[in-house]
């Protein structure tokens, strides 16, 4: 009978004598997670974000990093058409819109940007070739309690958008807004933090909190802080002893009242050059608290709510680096995830919004090849961009010299990269354009030196050095 007892195991380690791992007999065996399911908690999270700030500054420091340094066109477009659509960007409050979605989607799971289009109604899908002449108004910013998915209807259309709800409600008109029914084609969707399909269910298909995770970790810190500052009124305490207290406190009358006049006396001459008067039987000290390791269970603290929340303590909290660490690897590490976010949730919609905005001014769609990248959130030293100015017009001087591109080519490449290297920034257009009615350098055959198999010169006389590769760089460099 012994031989075919089964007894139940687990996939880890226990020691049954000693009561340790996780199915014996201890305290640790008694962990395990549940959902505290803040997100749903609308007026919890809102509590939290005005009154911590640390709890702000973890919604707001991704959205305001991914919509800081905006982008920059990198097709060839019309100079005309690049300024106004970077324009519009501006006079339209695009990027405070964009940067107020995607905080409230960071607080409270998941929000939307209405795409406004005079003249057309909300619930029928938005196809952008009926866009007209100056239609687009900008972007509406809604978070998940003022709109709820209908999930009855559901996109049937196979592509990235299959099995999502096809019509959005407008929940919440305290600010004027009419009641609604949006098309999904006009809304720009952002969740919080992605939830798997079951859990995502529970929150009505939108994505998570940023302070749900963060919630007991933030209890504890605060916690940690509170008791601190209150243990500062503790830090030097002052005692005085006195013979038979308790029967003076007892009895009452003229000896209770000469003792509290002379504890009133004490408080009023004890200071640096006063002098404390007591019996001959009474004893006076003082007892100071020491805060030691204090700061290291803070800094634990600190850092493992900036691990929740992917933001270094250098962006989050705004520490110095301490010791060796200059904090710029964990800045660069963050900036790369950012980075990443923009590349996987914000070129899309950008890519939308740029789109019906050059419909809207231009009636045409954009180019099929245009692209545009996110300006770097890295901020070199002078050092580094003076030496990045310098190989840029070396690099483009050569070009000129051997032949290999037009001025105009190399003007208009230095002002794409003004934004780095800190020069070209004031050529304008009609400089560019006066460049191109110049004649373009020609390479002087007779100078060019023959080349051996191993891609050396013969001659030690440099090349590309003729009357016209002299004349074009001077031109060029007269734009500095």
């Amino acid at each position: 009978m012994a031989k075919n007892r089964k007894i139940p195991t687990a996939d880890s380690y226990e020691n049954m004598m000693a009561r340790v791992g996780m199915n014996t007999p201890n305290q640790h065996s008694a962990s395990t997670y549940r959902p505290n399911w803040t997100s749903r908690n609308r007026m919890l999270v809102e509590y939290a974000y005005r009154s911590s700030w640390i709890v702000g500054a973890a919604v707001d420091s991704v959205a305001d990093d991914m919509t800081r340094k905006g982008f920059s066109i990198t097709s060839e477009i019309d100079p005309m058409a690049r300024g106004v659509l970077e324009s519009l960007f501006d006079e339209l409050e695009l990027w405070e819109n964009l940067n107020n979605i995607i905080k409230w989607s960071r607080l409270y799971g998941g929000a939307v940007g209405l795409i406004l289009i005079e003249g057309q109604a909300p619930f029928t899908p938005l196809r952008p070739e009926t866009i007209g002449k100056g239609k687009f108004k900008g972007l509406l910013p809604l978070d998940r309690w003022q709109v709820e998915p209908d999930l009855n209807r559901r996109i049937k259309e196979i592509g990235k958008d299959f099995c999502k709800p096809e019509f959005y409600n407008i929940a919440n008109t305290g600010r004027g807004i009419p009641a609604w029914k949006i098309h999904h084609s006009r809304l720009i969707r952002f969740d919080g933090v992605t939830l798997p399909y079951q859990q995502a269910q529970t929150e009505n298909e939108w994505g998570m909190s940023v302070v749900e995770r963060i919630y007991d970790r933030l209890t504890a810190f605060d916690s940690a802080t509170t008791g601190a500052a209150q243990l500062v009124y503790k830090a030097h305490l002052r005692t005085y002893s006195i013979d038979k207290l308790r029967e003076i406190i007892a009895m009452g009358g003229v000896r209770l009242d000469a003792l509290l006049k002379h504890m009133d006396m004490i408080r009023q001459f004890q200071s640096n050059e006063g002098m404390t008067l007591m019996d001959k039987n009474d004893v006076f000290e003082t007892h100071q608290y020491s805060f030691s390791g204090l700061d290291n269970v803070l800094a634990q603290f600190a850092e493992q709510i900036a691990g929740a929340v992917g933001i270094p303590l250098v962006r989050l909290f705004g520490q110095s680096p301490q010791g060796f660490s200059t904090g710029d690897a964990d800045l660069a590490n963050y900036y790369d995830n950012i980075g990443t976010q923009q590349e996987r949730r914000l070129r899309q919609p950008i890519r939308r919004l740029l789109d019906v905005m050059h419909r809207s001014e231009f009636e045409q769609p954009l180019p099929d090849d245009f692209t545009f990248e996110f300006n770097p959130l890295w901020q070199m030293s002078d050092l580094d961009r003076s030496t990045i100015a310098v190989n840029t017009v070396n690099a483009l001087n050569g070009a000129l010299d051997s032949g290999m591109m037009n001025l105009k080519a190399a003007m208009t490449d230095l002002r794409e990269t003004a934004d780095v290297t800190g020069i070209g920034g004031s050529i304008t257009d009609e400089d560019i354009n006066n460049a191109e009615t110049e004649t373009p350098p020609k390479l002087d055959r007779e100078n060019i030196e023959p080349v051996t198999s191993g891609g050396n010169p013969v001659s030690n006389e440099p090349t590309g050095d003729s009357a016209s590769g002299r004349r074009n760089r001077k031109r060029f460099l007269r734009w500095f």
